[in-house]
């Protein structure tokens, strides 16, 4: 599939190291649809290898390198990151939640962490914003089924308020502890289109300059995938002040994730 003629590239500083950079210093991925898909899953891999290597992890830091397997399919990504000890949130989560779909997933819709639900579920999207993030799929015209749903931290982060669990945003040392994860999860499901779901997934995957509110709904040039797209996370609608807000809201997510549907064919 060819890219498309919108697709632009997004502002990244030098000195970010996230996916992006990683994969553009190592190995560049080749163009969307130049050479064979044989030729593409062995750059992709070696992407995924090489940033799994740690070398973004700065001095002293633990990360999920070691826990990759050398040859990873999702089976074998997932039984191990049940054990991944890589940085302190696996002390409160209930378990590791890992992604979940089919590998060679056309999509891979990109959230930041687990919520109270999913952490109890052990699977991704399954609570509020999952529901709504389905309901906003379908509007769209996107089987769920050709996509692939993981978070850029693989514990619930969670504060204490009285008896309930409120979600914490994940630190910049948790998210290069997980990055190995994701840069795995992406070399195997090898999708045609990253969609970040919100700041914390689009800066992971595209640098801390990237603003959501500035660039959402544009296809975007990415190393890791032939396209990526950045558009809110559906969490974020389900936290607006009231209802005409919610649905102007989700109105634009699905005109988001419709422009995926056509870069997609």
């Amino acid at each position: 599939m060819g890219r498309s003629p919108e697709a632009v590239k997004p502002a990244r500083p030098r000195h970010v190291a996230t996916l992006a950079t990683l994969a553009t210093q190592r190995v560049r991925a080749p163009p969307a649809g130049a050479g064979t898909s044989d030729a593409r899953r062995k750059t992709m891999a070696t992407v995924a290898r090489r940033n799994a290597a740690g070398r973004d992890a700065r001095a002293g830091e633990s990360t999920a390198a070691g826990l990759i397997p050398g040859q990873p399919s999702l089976p074998s990504l997932r039984e191990a990151a049940a054990g991944c000890r890589a940085c302190p949130l696996w002390e409160r989560g209930t378990q590791t939640v890992f992604g979940e779909g089919a590998a060679r997933s056309d999509v891979l819709l990109l959230g930041e962490q687990p919520g109270d639900r999913e952490d109890l579920a052990g699977k991704p999207f399954v609570g509020p914003a999952g529901q709504l993030l389905d309901r906003a799929l379908e509007a769209a015209g996107i089987d769920r089924g050709r996509a692939y749903v993981t978070n850029v931290v693989k514990h619930f982060k969670w504060e204490p308020r009285g008896k309930r669990r409120i979600h914490k945003k994940p630190d910049a040392r948790e998210i290069r502890a997980c990055l190995p994860w994701l840069a795995a999860e992406i070399a195997v499901v090898q999708p045609e289109i990253v969609v970040c779901l919100g700041a914390t997934a689009a800066q992971a995957l595209l640098g801390s300059s990237f603003r959501v509110t500035r660039d959402r709904g544009r296809i975007l040039e990415s190393p890791l995938a032939p396209r990526t797209l950045a558009t809110v996370h559906p969490a974020s609608i389900l936290r607006m002040p009231d209802e005409d807000s919610r649905q102007a809201e989700l109105s634009r997510f699905i005109e988001d994730l419709t422009a995926v549907a056509r870069a997609l064919g």
